[in-house]
């Protein structure tokens, strides 16, 4: 089996758990990261594969690790680990997701903030706001976790963040249109 198919049969697990999105697949890469260093040797990687139904010999498992590997480290992060397994998206889908991200990020700095989010979401029909549980502050923040990675929780989302959480429901959505449509009325483009 090529490289490739290995990916696509290890990304055909994930999905198969219910792993598609950022979140999914971070569980997935804590699941096979036991040491919790928040990296991958090439043992918790095998034993990964085959925790998740994936047989392969010992030099399939070298080379699918390697091809994770990107900056040859002899680990995987988990930047690396979500960039091998996200499903490739259109070049559509990638423009609208540029569209949405562009409407949040009001300052055009790459990152979406609290304050970027001001005017562009409204909290008051979140129902924690509407039970004077919660403030606009709070909705925004809550808002933000949606995107932030859960590896590194900051309130902030980036471009890259913005993509990897929508490269995870562009998994779950077959067609382009449909997918367009989705976003467009999302986020009123």
């Amino acid at each position: 089996m090529s490289g490739d198919e290995l990916i696509e049969k290890l990304r055909a697990q994930c999905l198969k758990r219910g792993a598609s999105g950022i979140k999914g697949l971070s569980r997935t890469f804590r699941i096979m990261d036991d040491d919790g260093n928040k990296k991958l040797d090439l043992e918790e990687f095998k034993k990964g594969l085959h925790d998740y139904g994936v047989e392969v010999n010992q030099d399939e498992a070298k080379g699918l690790f390697q091809a994770f590997d990107k900056d040859g480290n002899g680990s995987i992060d988990f930047t690396e680990f979500l960039e091998s397994l996200r499903p490739p998206m259109s070049k559509s889908r990638k423009d609208i997701i540029d569209k949405a991200f562009k409407k949040l990020d009001k300052t055009g700095d790459g990152v979406v903030t609290v304050e970027d989010l001001e005017g562009v979401y409204n909290p008051r029909e979140h129902k924690k706001y509407r039970d004077g549980k919660w403030t606009e502050k709070q909705v925004f923040e809550d808002f933000l976790k949606t995107f932030d990675s859960p590896n590194d929780p900051d309130g902030k989302v980036t471009h890259e963040e913005f993509v990897n959480y929508y490269a995870g429901v562009s998994a779950n959505v077959d067609g382009d249109t449909y997918f367009d449509l989705m976003m467009r009325k999302a986020w009123n483009l």
